[in-house]
């Protein structure tokens, strides 16, 4: 049997900002009604985290878990822990309208970091990365040039962002190009 790699099997680049492809991260997709104490438990158990309110993360290393909409949460666990996770928050979950499913092997995570980080994800997203407007702690969903992605901030100068693995290499080229020595705009 082969053995798992990342969708960019570690890549990194340094300029005004580090950007780097994370590697394996455990991803579980998680779709059912938040305010379900049977649910709120699963994530619990999972992660150590209460279920998050709009826009909010709660993350702590490699565990996690990411509000993305309404009826949707993203888990994250160690990879090598996903399939048990998975099986135990099914069990949990087995009487509750809910999904859970490994989306893993179908997604891709980078890290981008250094005073420049803000800098470098809001030449992609149109969104407001102010420190006023955003900070660690909170999410979003949103487009990176042409691709959908989402991210959020570990500490104030640390972003991580998600992808479609089919997209990583795409947004790996971007990240970079955005993160070129000389390409400052001293927004942020």
């Amino acid at each position: 049997m082969s053995e798992p790699i990342s969708a960019l099997n570690h890549a990194s680049y340094e300029g005004i900002a580090k950007v780097e492809e994370c590697g394996l991260q455990g991803m579980i997709t998680l779709r059912g009604d938040f305010s379900d104490k049977v649910l709120a438990k699963a994530v619990k158990d999972a992660t150590g985290q209460k279920v998050p309110g709009q826009r909010e993360v709660f993350i702590n290393g490699d565990t996690g878990v990411c509000w993305m909409s309404t009826d949707e949460l993203l888990v994250l666990v160690p990879y090598a822990e996903v399939e048990a996770k998975l099986a135990a928050m099914n069990n949990a979950l087995g009487g509750t309208h809910a999904l859970a499913v490994n989306v893993s092997d179908a997604r891709a995570v980078f890290r981008i970091s250094g005073a420049s980080a803000r800098e470098v994800v809001g030449k992609l997203a149109p969104v407001d990365l102010s420190g006023e407007a955003f900070q660690p702690g909170q999410i979003r969903r949103s487009r990176l040039a042409q691709v959908a992605g989402a991210f959020w901030m570990d500490d104030e100068q640390t972003f991580r962002v998600v992808c479609f693995r089919s997209a990583a290499d795409y947004v790996f080229k971007l990240l970079k190009i955005a993160a070129q020595p000389g390409s400052e705009v001293g927004v942020y």
